[in-house]
């Protein structure tokens, strides 16, 4: 089945620790995805971000929310156990257990307060039973990634109009500020200016020490990369008894460019537009931070007496 919401695993958690004794959020999870019978995949399923796991992020909101309504408590880190009121929430035995059922609760209700006030000013009536399925850091992480393809589009873009020389210089900025070519002028000196030498655009250190180097194909196509295209790269390599290249291109590679590659011998990395912007962003290479938010958590240990 499809990975479950927050609010669906409300109950199942609830029950989970229904027998009244302390629980990791380990074996929580372990247990909830069993009765769930989430697959692998699932399980592992990353947020956008790639920071957390889908499924580990909705049970701890679903925590959270029912630590407000006082259903759980922690005990210490990591480690929560059920409240009177969770099991007399049990007794009554309800269909499902979600944020309408919570509101209840006074003490969930002064948690969300601040929000239905917002609500009131702007002229919308609360709805309780609101499908609020997705939990504050999946949002928060989706429109992280919309925000991330929108730029990613209008940097392939300007790439795309941009001369030839301003995108050799894209280029070597990329590929040193991920490690390779030393520093920009020796990156520079190696790659610009050295078009037409049989399919070879230039010649980068792989280190700073220079112990080996890469030879490098820069093209700023708009149609696929085939696989002729490789071929005369990889002819190119052979010609210099070198064994690494890589091929860059503002488009994208043919299936049999890419089957090619994995073919032969040489080692020919193909990074297509796509990829070049997301190491762009990734790098720091023609961007600028428009803002930046720190995500916090709390921290149990200071509260800790004793």
């Amino acid at each position: 089945m499809a990975i479950p919401d927050f609010q669906t695993i409300m109950l199942p958690l609830l029950r989970f620790c229904g027998d009244g004794k302390e629980h990791t959020n380990k074996d929580a999870i372990e247990c909830l995805a069993a009765e769930f019978r989430l697959t692998p995949e699932e399980k592992k399923a990353l947020l956008p971000s790639g920071q957390q796991r889908i499924f580990d992020n909705r049970v701890a909101w679903s925590r959270a929310h029912m630590k407000m309504a006082l259903l759980v408590e922690n005990t210490r880190r990591g480690v929560f156990r059920i409240t009177t009121r969770g099991q007399q929430v049990l007794k009554e035995s309800p269909e499902k257990l979600n944020l309408a059922y919570l509101r209840r609760f006074s003490e969930y209700a002064i948690n969300r307060l601040a929000q239905q006030q917002k609500d009131d000013d702007s002229g919308k009536e609360e709805i309780s039973d609101a499908p609020e399925k997705k939990t504050p850091r999946e949002l928060l992480d989706a429109a992280y990634m919309v925000l991330r393809e929108t730029l990613a589009e209008e940097l392939l873009s300007q790439l795309k109009a941009a001369s030839p020389a301003f995108f050799e210089k894209v280029v070597i900025d990329v590929l040193v500020r991920m490690g390779y070519g030393g520093s920009v002028k020796d990156a520079g000196a190696a790659v610009v200016g050295k078009s037409g030498d049989e399919g070879i655009d230039g010649v980068i250190k792989e280190d700073r020490l220079g112990l080996d180097v890469i030879y490098v194909q820069a093209k700023r196509w708009a149609t696929t990369v085939s696989r002729p295209e490789i071929q005369k790269f990889a002819g190119a390599l052979q010609g210099k008894r070198a064994r690494k290249g890589i091929f860059i291109s503002t488009s994208d590679f043919s299936k049999s460019a890419n089957e090619y590659v994995s073919s032969i011998e040489s080692k020919i990395i193909l990074i297509d537009g796509r990829q070049l912007v997301e190491f762009m962003i990734d790098f720091g290479v023609g961007v600028s931070s428009d803002g930046i938010y720190e995500l916090k958590r709390l921290d149990s240990d200071y509260f800790e007496e004793g």
